[in-house]
C-alpha cells in the first residue's frame, strides 16, 4: 500500500511527465520544502506548481489542498496556499491515469477542489467544476491564455493607463479559451445564465464578453 511519500511522488512524476508531453519546459526546486514542487515554464513565464495526489469518489475528484506545519507554541496548522506562494495547483488521479492543471485563483486559500468527472443526481450543470476543464493539455493551454492576456492587459504601464480590452477582463470575470469555449459552449451559457462573467479571449486577448440575460432599457429619443 502506497504511503502518503510516495503518492506525492507518483503524482509530481506524472505531472511533470504530462507538462512536458504538453510542450512546457519543466524544472524541480533545489531547496528543500518551498510552497511548489515544480517551476513550468509557459508562454515565456515561470509557474510554480504544486502537485497533489488527487482520489476518486463516485463521479468527483478530489484535491485536498491543506498542508500542515508545526509551532512549538501552537502545535499542527493547517493552512491553504495563495497567489503570493503558487501559480497554480496541479493534480494526478491514479483511479484515472489523469491530470489536472488548476490556476490559484480558483482556489485560493481553500481546503479543497471537486472536479466533477460524471453528471450529478439533480442534472445540475451550473457553478460545477467539471474535470474535464482541467486536464492536461487543454489546461496548459487555457492558463497560457489567461497568462498571456494578464501580461499583455497590464504592459509595462501603470493599470490605469491599460487599454479598453484590458479593462473588458478586469471586472473578476473568468477568462477562457476560444478553443476550449467553443467545446463548452452549453457549459458556459448555464454559468453566466446563474450569473457568472465569462470573458472570451482569442491570442490571449479579451474578445467576448458573456453575461445573464437582463432586460433591456429603451432610452427615449429626443424629438425635434
Amino acid at each position: 500500500m502506497l504511503g502518503p511519500n510516495e503518492k506525492g511522488d507518483i503524482a509530481e512524476s506524472e505531472i511533470a511527465a504530462a507538462a512536458i508531453r504538453a510542450g512546457c519546459t519543466v524544472s524541480r526546486p533545489l531547496t528543500d520544502h518551498p510552497p511548489y514542487d515544480l517551476v513550468v515554464e509557459l508562454g515565456g513565464r515561470l509557474l510554480r506548481v504544486q502537485c497533489k495526489w488527487a482520489t476518486l469518489d463516485g463521479a468527483v475528484v478530489t484535491l485536498r489542498l491543506r498542508r500542515c506545519s508545526y509551532s512549538p507554541t501552537q502545535g499542527y496548522l493547517g493552512s491553504g496556499y495563495d497567489a503570493a506562494e503558487i501559480d497554480a495547483v496541479a493534480g494526478y488521479c491514479d483511479e484515472l491515469d489523469r491530470c489536472y492543471l488548476v490556476p490559484i485563483d480558483l482556489v485560493n486559500d481553500q481546503g479543497w477542489l471537486s472536479l466533477r468527472v460524471g453528471p450529478t443526481r439533480n442534472g445540475q450543470r451550473a457553478g460545477l467544476h467539471l474535470a474535464a476543464e482541467f486536464e492536461f493539455p487543454g489546461a496548459v493551454a487555457h492558463l497560457g491564455e489567461r497568462v498571456t492576456g494578464s501580461d499583455e492587459a497590464t504592459g509595462s504601464s501603470p493599470v490605469s493607463s491599460t487599454s479598453h480590452a484590458a479593462e473588458a477582463a478586469e471586472p473578476g470575470g473568468e477568462l477562457v479559451g476560444a478553443h476550449i469555449f467553443r467545446n463548452r459552449f452549453g457549459y458556459y451559457m448555464e454559468r453566466a445564465a446563474a450569473g457568472d462573467e465569462i470573458v472570451v479571449t482569442r491570442r490571449g486577448r479579451p474578445s467576448v464578453r458573456l453575461t445573464a440575460y437582463g432586460p433591456t432599457v429603451a432610452v427615449p429619443t429626443s424629438r425635434r
